[in-house]
């Protein structure tokens, strides 16, 4: 009875330190993805920041400009891309939405962010753009990888519609959150104007016939939860500048939009909530389960052993020299 038992224990032992290392290096990354009906919205602030006037084309201060960034999962456009690419795929329709101190717009600039689901690496798929120019993204946009490292990453800027590295700065706190801090420098480049205008009657196409052009540089920094890849909290030192060209009469430049954006501080607090609770998803398939099934493993593999010894011990006082005989002797 000890030795059916032992085995059993034994194969209970190899079940489970076999699953261990299955969880972690075949299930995890399989069953760790982003959902493709996602729907994030995110406010940020630039407070006593410097606004265009494009009604005197003079740059004034205000007390706050407000950007609104919507990511919207778009599950049957992803649906329709997986079945050419292969893979699990999510498209999130993106909107960053600028305004005033009075609520009116600055500009508006729609996306569609085409990545896969589990390495958060772009595919390239019709559809993909920036404000409805296609692009081909290199590198991150919005959200890390699962299991981020301290290294430097591709990251996508939409106002260059190009790729620059973000690189790793250091491992920080953020209210009680392990985080990695990132950041990026965009030097000083000509960028398109949006296709949406803040006054009637003003267009890209009259602005770029004036021989007027539009400048941008900003420094992006990313606080990022390394288990789930997401951002905790971010910030950017924007810079816009119009140069140039006869609309602006005798002035080499004016400003269109200078501030330090911050997100908002009811977000923060949102944000950080969301991430701890994923947090805890990712640490259950990385780390709680594969330990405690090799721990548990481990113990079950000593009971087996426990019990073979046991079973192997003389119960009985051994046999005398006539009865050995005895059992040697044929039957008569």
């Amino acid at each position: 009875m000890r030795r059916k038992a032992s085995l059993l224990l034994l194969a209970f032992a190899v079940f489970f330190t076999a699953l261990s290392p299955m969880l972690r290096w075949y299930a995890f990354p399989r069953l760790a993805k982003v959902p493709p009906n996602q729907y994030q919205d995110m406010v940020l602030e630039a407070k006593d920041a410097t606004l265009l006037d494009y009604g005197t084309l003079k740059a004034r201060k205000v007390s706050k400009v407000t950007i609104v960034q919507t990511l919207k999962g778009n599950v049957e456009a992803a649906e329709r891309i997986e079945r050419t690419a292969g893979r699990d795929v999510v498209v999130w329709d993106g909107l960053s939405y600028v305004q005033g101190p009075d609520g009116e717009m600055v500009s508006r600039i729609p996306e569609r962010y085409i990545f896969d689901a589990h390495t958060q690496e772009p595919v390239h798929a019709p559809g993909e753009m920036v404000d409805g120019d296609p692009v081909r993204r290199e590198g991150i946009e919005f959200k890390w990888p699962f299991l981020t490292e301290k290294r430097s990453y591709e990251y996508f800027d939409a106002q260059t519609r190009t790729s620059a590295p973000i690189h790793y700065r250091g491992t920080e706190d953020f209210r009680g959150v392990e985080v990695y801090y990132f950041e990026q420098t965009v030097p000083w480049t000509e960028v398109p104007y949006p296709k949406k205008m803040p006054v009637d009657g003003i267009t890209p196409e009259t602005l770029a016939g004036t021989g007027t052009t539009r400048w941008y540089t900003t420094v992006r920094k990313f606080w990022v939860e390394p288990l789930t890849g997401a951002p905790v909290y971010g910030e950017e030192i924007h810079k816009e500048e119009l140069r140039g060209g006869t609309l602006l009469g005798d002035r080499d430049k004016v400003t269109a939009f200078a501030g330090h954006v911050k997100m908002r501080e009811d977000y923060i607090d949102h944000t950080v909530d969301l991430v701890k609770s994923n947090r805890t998803l990712i640490l259950l398939l990385t780390a709680y389960l594969p330990w405690g099934f090799l721990a548990f493993g481990v113990l079950l593999l000593s009971l087996a052993l426990y019990l073979e010894v046991r079973g192997r011990r003389p119960g009985d006082p051994a046999p005398t020299g006539a009865s050995q005989l005895a059992l040697q002797l044929p039957p008569a």
